[in-house]
């Protein structure tokens, strides 16, 4: 049996411990097995948590004037306390997944997280969320990931230049002449293409020249039947003089006729 001291001893380091941890689950069981107990307990502790069975009166003493009073009235029956002074996602994934697995065994009374009251569909919201461990993984991986792209962007630099070293120091000796003879043939063939086409462009300017030619003269056919018009306009001109000259002498003729009746 404890003495008093005892007792005043550990309720107040019960009390230095729920002021110094950021969150806690109350919970109660029976029907635990020491191996099962063991487990909890270990998995617990792998999160940095703490696990005690209490005395429902040390905890009521030892939650007064820290963020865990308005559990006290929970403080009843078989009552354990799970506390952590780290993020409570871990603490809680375990919590949640015992409450699962072992329901008939463990049975939660409440939660307090961050000075809050949870409720048991709370605690399971939050088992869900990503640890602080996993991320911090994630964010280092991000803020790695252009870091490697780089370093994999610069490494390959050297490694191609020496590629392309290689090649060049691999390849035959006169391939280099072969590519200066051919560099030098290339203006020779454009000079070559350049006189031909100047060669070409009279010879086409003549051919030019003698088909507007054959468009602007007349073809036989269309000769003939001008010279055709032409004389019979002429006749036609010859006519009409005769016709006038003929009308003149019939003019003449008359009067020279009237002045014999006078005369008479």
């Amino acid at each position: 049996m404890k003495t008093k001291a005892k007792k005043q001893e550990d309720l107040v380091a019960l009390t230095e411990q729920f002021k110094n941890s950021k969150s806690a689950m109350v919970l109660s069981f029976s029907g635990l097995t020491v191996d099962k107990d063991q487990a909890f307990r270990n998995e617990l502790r792998e999160t940095g948590a703490r696990y005690q069975v209490v005395k429902n009166t040390l905890a009521r003493l030892a939650v007064k004037g820290t963020s865990f009073e308005e559990a006290t009235e929970h403080f009843e029956g078989v009552t354990s306390v799970a506390w952590t002074d780290n993020e409570p996602v871990d603490l809680s994934k375990v919590i949640s997944k015992y409450l699962k697995e072992e329901k008939d065994i463990f049975e939660f009374k409440t939660g307090i997280v961050e000075g809050k009251v949870v409720s048991v569909d709370e605690i399971n919201a939050i088992a869900t969320l990503p640890s602080k461990d996993e991320l911090i993984a994630k964010l280092l991986y991000l803020l790695n990931a252009p870091a490697q792209r780089l370093a994999t962007v610069l490494n390959a630099i050297p490694r191609d230049l020496a590629s392309v070293v290689k090649q060049v120091s691999e390849r035959p000796e006169d391939a280099a002449p072969k590519e200066e003879a051919k560099k030098e043939e290339a203006p020779a063939a454009e000079e070559k293409k350049a006189e031909e086409k100047k060669e070409e462009s009279p010879a086409s300017e003549e051919k030019t020249d003698e088909a507007a030619a054959e468009k602007e003269e007349p073809k036989p056919e269309e000769k003939s039947a001008e010279a055709k018009e032409e004389a019979s306009d002429d006749k036609a001109k010859e006519e009409k003089k005769d016709a006038k000259a003929d009308s003149k002498a019939d003019g003449d003729e008359k009067p020279a006729e009237e002045s014999e009746k006078s005369e008479e």
